[in-house]
């Protein structure tokens, strides 16, 4: 891109409102993470996933009877939801049981279908 095609052909430029936006912008690199974190609410399994586990403590085969998959799939979601720490797991025997990691994860899901439900 030249610099023509990124200026604006408005006639007014408020400085002040524009340098002050300008501070309160995250660096680069956090907006990016930003971005990757919220891809991974782009897959309607891993939101049925947090939405179960926003419920009740859910090992991967209640996971698997309730969105009627197998758990090589809901195990692979798991991993995803894991690593974005979004997640947690405990151990009690055999079995390990999956939770939200926070209250913040909790509060996403929440304000995220309230807004969905306000269109």
């Amino acid at each position: 891109m030249d610099n023509k095609s990124m200026q604006c052909d408005c006639d007014v430029i408020h400085a002040d409102v524009v340098e002050d936006v300008k501070e309160y912008m995250p660096e680069e690199e956090l907006l990016y993470d930003l971005a990757d974190f919220f891809k991974v609410f782009g897959d309607s399994t891993r939101i049925k996933i947090l939405w179960a586990l926003d419920r009740s403590e859910m090992c991967v085969c209640d996971l698997a009877v309730l969105l009627n998959m197998t758990k090589s799939a809901i195990s692979h979601q798991l991993k995803t939801l894991r690593q974005e720490k979004l997640v947690k797991s405990r151990r009690d025997g055999k079995i390990i049981f999956y939770s939200l990691l926070d209250e913040h994860v909790k509060n996403i899901l929440e304000i995220g279908l309230e807004h969905i439900q306000e269109r």
